[in-house]
């Protein structure tokens, strides 16, 4: 195994844990213990499932830290191909993606904090803090909303780096900026046209297998140099 194809399947196995553990709290737990427009439904769901909204917190941390080593396994993957692509790469797709998953497992833990309560909490009422921890929760959906621009434009970079490496197929690259600008359609829809969301999400899910696709390809082929003169031709 090259270095070149032993570089690509580290950063593939990095990649993989992002669509293991990110779906628990971006997917799996608001399907599970929220309510739409019922803050005490919700409140009584995370009370009763306190762990399981807890690891939802910790997986948010988890894929904040692997966004970081990802980014900078594809900087080491991709560096020698475009230097300018690939520090822009590790800004839009690690750096600043990770700092955001910071902050909404704080707001995770500051709703938690008020469904728990505490003594100078007292001030307010049990439906009060019902509510303001919703508003949390809202909050946490909109910043990813927010975030889906970046999730997009991280896309873009990569796929130029992709196309110019020459030893990953360039169907990946296509496919890939397709992806960059469903998440962009996705996110501007969020905060346009709210309730044409989850049309916009359908529609636009075969594009965002892309990222799947492509980390499969990391992970099982890895990355194979051309020799000088197939680059020729």
């Amino acid at each position: 195994m090259t270095s070149l194809s032993k570089n690509a399947r580290i950063a593939g196995l990095l990649y993989l844990l992002l669509p293991l553990f990110g779906p628990i709290r971006l997917i799996y737990i608001p399907t599970t213990l929220f309510v739409s427009a019922d803050a005490t439904a919700t409140a009584a769901n995370i009370l009763d499932h306190e762990l399981l909204f807890r690891f939802g917190i910790v997986t948010e941390l988890f894929c904040a830290a692997v966004l970081i080593f990802l980014v900078l396994a594809l900087y080491r993957l991709f560096k020698g191909v475009n230097q300018t692509q690939s520090v822009l790469m590790v800004v839009l797709g690690g750096v600043m993606p990770s700092v955001i998953n910071f902050i909404n497992a704080a707001i995770d833990a500051t709703a938690m904090l008020l469904l728990r309560g505490t003594d100078f909490l007292s001030v307010f009422e049990k439906p009060q803090r019902d509510a303001l921890a919703f508003l949390f929760l809202r909050l946490h959906h909109q910043v990813d909303v927010a975030a889906e621009v970046l999730w997009g434009l991280w896309l873009f970079p990569l796929a130029i780096l992709i196309w110019q490496s020459r030893f990953l197929p360039r169907l990946l690259a296509v496919w890939l900026t397709i992806a960059g600008f469903s998440y962009l359609a996705l996110s501007f829809t969020g905060e346009l046209l709210p309730q044409f969301y989850d049309t916009v999400f359908k529609i636009g899910s075969p594009a965002r297998i892309g990222e799947v696709a492509f980390l499969l390809w990391l992970l099982i082929m890895g990355a194979k140099a051309q020799a000088p003169n197939a680059q020729v031709a």
